[in-house]
């Protein structure tokens, strides 16, 4: 589990492929930044980019992580050499929850239809399929990229679901949401809240 409250940005330094097969995974080794890794030991999970990796090797400024191609197929930011990933330790039993309960199990993909400067602040729109769309909803919460995020208005369509935040400007500098631009795909996972919500609606 985790806050969504990200810890550092780190790169992605070196992807090396698990096998010549096109379902192959790969090895992904990420130079931490300013994630302290004193305290991470093998097996421990990690979050980049909003999605739940476990550590395989690490050094004192970096650490490696397996990705299956069924991960790559359903998130971004997980496969561009060089790219800037958030970066988020597990949360501990006594850790401060500053965010909100995030599994760091991506549901889908969203499409920036807007990022812009608002006054001291940025408004970020971003159209959500519709299967992710009916879990939305004003002042609720959704992680983006691993940011957990609050929602400021939802607006429904026949192909979608269009939905506003405002960025502070901390966000903006600590995360890789700064690197936003209207077209950019994003990683999206839906409160865990609303997806329990719809299983106890729907039980017979």
């Amino acid at each position: 589990m985790f806050t969504g409250i990200v810890a550092a940005v780190g790169r992605i330094e070196k992807i090396v492929p698990l096998g010549s097969e096109p379902q192959a995974g790969v090895r992904l080794t990420i130079a931490a930044g300013g994630l302290d890794l004193a305290d991470v030991e093998l097996g421990d999970s990690i979050a980049i980019q909003g999605a739940c990796m476990t550590v395989i090797q690490k050094s004192a400024t970096a650490f490696d992580v397996d990705v299956s191609r069924e991960s790559l197929n359903k998130t971004v930011g997980l496969s561009d050499a060089s790219a800037d990933v958030n970066l988020e330790k597990a949360l501990r039993a006594h850790d401060r929850l500053g965010g909100h309960l995030v599994s760091g199990h991506v549901d889908g993909l969203g499409v920036v239809s807007k990022f812009e400067p608002v006054g001291e602040s940025h408004e970020l729109r971003i159209v959500a399929p519709k299967d992710i769309g009916k879990y939305l909803a004003y002042k609720g919460s959704v992680t983006v990229n691993g940011v957990s995020l609050t929602v400021n208005s939802v607006t429904d369509s026949s192909d979608g679901c269009e939905f506003s935040i405002n960025l502070i400007p901390h966000t903006v500098e600590v995360t890789t949401l700064r690197a936003l631009r209207a077209g950019s795909k994003v990683n999206l996972e839906i409160d865990l809240i609303a997806r329990y919500v719809e299983r106890m609606m729907s039980a017979s």
